[in-house]
C-alpha cells in the first residue's frame, strides 16, 4: 500500500539512505561516480538537507510501499513573488518500483499541496540522460530549455528544465 506524508529534519538519516541507494544505482550510467559522491556529500548532506527544510522552505515527502521507505521528494514555491510556479527539487523512488504510479502519485501529492496556494506550474531540472526525462514527458511536463551549469570541482550539470501546466494537465 502506497504512504505519502510531509516530513521534516528527523527523517534527514532515512533521506540520506535513499539517496545514496538510488543515485548509485540510477546515476553511474548518466554521470561519472565522482560527481555522485560530491553532489552526495554536498547537496544531500545532514547540513545541506536541514538548511533547505529550515531555511530555504523546502517541503519534503517520505514514500512509503507496504511500510517500506522507497522514495522521496522536495519542492517549494519558485519565487515569493511569483506563487504561480513551483520547483520540484528533488524526485527520487528506488528503481525497484518503477512502473507502479507511484512518481505519479508524488507528483499529484505535490501539486495537491502547491495549487491552494496559488501553484499553476510544476518546474523541474531533469539531466538530459536521465530515463526519467521519458516519465517526465509521459505525465505531461515539456521542455522548457536546455541548461549547462558547471559547479564546483569541474563537474557539469547537463539538465533540462522542464515544466507542468496545471492549468492544463492536472496529473
Amino acid at each position: 500500500m502506497l504512504k505519502i506524508t510531509k516530513v521534516s529534519i528527523e527523517f534527514i538519516p532515512e533521506i540520506k539512505r535513499l539517496s545514496d541507494e538510488i543515485w548509485k544505482q540510477v546515476y553511474p550510467s548518466v554521470v561519472p561516480m565522482a560527481q555522485i559522491e560530491f553532489l552526495l556529500n554536498t547537496w544531500y548532506s545532514t547540513d545541506a538537507l536541514t538548511e533547505q527544510m529550515e531555511q530555504s522552505g523546502h517541503q519534503f515527502i517520505l514514500v512509503e510501499w507496504n511500510d517500506e521507505a522507497v522514495g522521496y521528494a522536495s519542492y517549494s514555491m519558485k519565487l515569493a513573488d511569483q506563487p504561480e510556479r513551483f520547483r520540484v527539487h528533488k524526485l527520487y523512488l528506488q528503481p525497484a518500483m518503477h512502473g507502479k504510479g507511484i512518481g505519479r502519485a508524488m507528483l499529484k501529492f505535490i501539486a495537491a499541496e502547491s495549487m491552494p496556494l496559488g501553484c499553476k506550474e510544476l518546474e523541474l531540472n531533469v539531466h538530459k540522460r536521465n530515463p526519467a526525462v521519458g516519465f517526465y514527458q509521459h505525465v505531461g511536463f515539456t521542455i522548457e530549455k536546455d541548461i549547462v551549469t558547471v559547479i564546483e570541482h569541474g563537474h557539469v550539470l547537463d539538465d533540462y528544465i522542464m515544466m507542468l501546466d496545471l492549468t492544463k494537465n492536472p496529473l
